[in-house]
């Protein structure tokens, strides 16, 4: 057999017999070459344009390597899926952007946003759910260990120290107003850590595990001035709470993004005029491209509530294997880190909601 593995998955073909062999080949060859006329004659007379050989390469990514944006757009109405990977876990938009063929790379990205954007309406339609909802994650225990971890029953890492310089970065965004400022997930505590640096006219924290809010009381947060927690999910104490913030973070665990999209929808109701909201961003964190395309999606979709994004490239170096010892799940991968910085840009004479006390 062999397999085509996407983001959704692995979909096992049967071999080809030796009279399609051929066809496939000969596919292979002409999208590289940049022959539409014959990549086109090749499947109407039978090669299979999902087929990927023993590389994991199919025609997509062999056009999209060589720039040949024809091919590219013909295998992409063919069905041949946006996100296929080869045995190095690279796609055809990684291989178009590590050969510079820009505008190749930037066709497969709006194909690939496109193509989530349309899935994630029919999942929304037809009432798709998350594998794992939150409340089973709320009700495990959870352990701060001796490696600067916090991590859940599964040995999943809910944080980790290395996320500190981010969480710098983060805090210094959402905090250049010193005004009212609210964070979502207080994990390890290193986000609020640093907005307490910063001296905010107050700070409001969200969190919903138990055992993390435990250690906020031990640790005495709920006595710091100008702090306010919120023990619970933010789905329950944020949406009456009437309060509105001059800066917003959102970092939760075992959470999907169609959570963080309906956390997306408060925000013209929770952020101030001209206010500044960010999130960790570790959206598809294990391929590069595959990241831009959410950075996209999540950008175009913030810019429908009136918020404009930009992303502000860090350079992030966590690959030591000790770093990830005894952690099941490496949520990232990647080698820079996109920095979402995103303004509420509201009419004037919108007033909002009231401010923080």
């Amino acid at each position: 057999m062999a397999c085509l593995t996407s983001r959704e998955g692995e979909v096992c073909l049967a071999r080809p017999t030796d009279g399609s062999s051929l066809l496939v080949a000969r596919l292979l060859e002409a999208a590289a070459q940049g022959d539409e006329g014959l990549v086109r004659a090749l499947i109407q007379q039978g090669a299979d344009p999902l087929y990927q050989d023993a590389e994991g390469h199919n025609a997509l990514m062999q056009a999209a390597a060589h720039g040949h944006e024809g091919i590219v757009g013909l295998l992409l109405e063919a069905g041949v899926p946006w996100n296929a990977i080869d045995k190095e876990g690279n796609c055809a938009g990684d291989l178009a952007v590590a050969a510079a063929h820009e505008s190749t790379a930037e066709m497969l990205l709006e194909a690939g946003m496109r193509a989530e954007l349309v899935l994630g309406a029919l999942e929304r339609k037809l009432g798709g759910q998350p594998p794992a909802p939150q409340h089973q994650y709320l009700q495990q225990r959870l352990q701060y260990d001796a490696e600067e971890r916090l991590m859940d029953a599964e040995d999943r890492a809910v944080m980790m120290a290395w996320e500190g310089p981010l969480m710098e970065a983060h805090a210094h965004a959402i905090c250049s107003s010193g005004g009212d400022v609210l964070n979502v997930g207080f994990g390890m505590g290193l986000i609020d850590e640093a907005i307490q640096r910063r001296r905010p006219r107050s700070h409001t924290i969200v969190e919903a595990h138990p055992d993390v809010h435990a250690r906020m009381l031990q640790q005495g947060w709920d006595r710091k001035p100008g702090v306010r927690i919120l023990f619970g999910r933010w789905q329950d104490v944020l949406p009456e709470a009437g309060l509105a913030f001059d800066g917003i973070f959102w970092d939760t665990f075992s959470e999907y993004y169609e959570d963080m999209q309906e956390f997306h929808a408060l925000l013209p109701r929770l952020l101030k005029a001209d206010g500044t909201y960010s999130y960790f961003n570790g959206l598809a964190a294990d391929n590069a491209f595959f990241h831009m395309v959410y950075c996209n999606i999540a950008s175009a979709e913030l810019q429908q509530l009136g918020l404009e994004t930009e992303y502000v490239p860090l350079p992030i170096d966590c690959s030591n294997p000790k770093v990830w010892e005894g952690v099941r799940n490496r949520y990232w991968q990647l080698d820079t880190y996109m920095l979402p910085v995103c303004t509420l840009t509201v009419t004037a004479g919108d007033s909002g909601p009231p401010a923080a006390e």
